[in-house]
């Protein structure tokens, strides 16, 4: 897989600035969010994180392939969404708790992954209850996925 590289991505996109240049959570909870235009549960997990307090920017993309690749994804971990947070990435539909997780313990990854569609999972009609596992990925990508925070306990 190759490396990241965020300018290159930038530039695809036409964002101006790498992920790198994009400010960290505590500076102004800024959350960049790529989704396809016509996906509903992307835009209902975006809506959440705006209520816990993200300002969010939505990029529409028809097709979010380049994108995961370039943010190093692996490819077992793909959501229907791939977002930014400061130096994390954010796959799927992660839940609130294991953000705060993410956070909190700030662990040398490249970022989480909610991987598929759960039910029950945030933008996927949310249930407490639900249970599914949330995956940390590295920089690295000769490193396997490692289960990061499990839903629903």
């Amino acid at each position: 897989m190759k490396a990241f590289r965020p300018r290159f991505l930038a530039a695809i996109l036409g964002l101006g600035v790498g992920f790198s240049a994009l400010p960290v959570v505590a500076d102004n909870h800024l959350m960049t969010v790529f989704k396809n235009p016509s996906c509903g549960c992307c835009t209902a997990w975006a809506q959440e994180m705006e209520k816990i307090g993200y300002q969010v920017k939505i990029v529409n993309l028809e097709d979010l392939s380049l994108l995961k690749r370039q943010a190093g994804v692996p490819e077992q971990l793909e959501g229907c969404h791939t977002a930014v947070l400061g130096d994390y990435i954010l796959e799927g539909h992660v839940p609130v708790q294991a953000l705060n997780k993410l956070l909190q313990e700030q662990p040398d990854i490249r970022g989480i992954s909610t991987p598929g569609m759960p039910t029950g999972s945030l933008g996927m009609g949310y249930d407490a209850d639900a249970k599914y596992t949330v995956y940390a990925f590295y920089k690295d990508s000769a490193q396997s996925p490692v289960p990061f925070y499990q839903a629903g306990e």
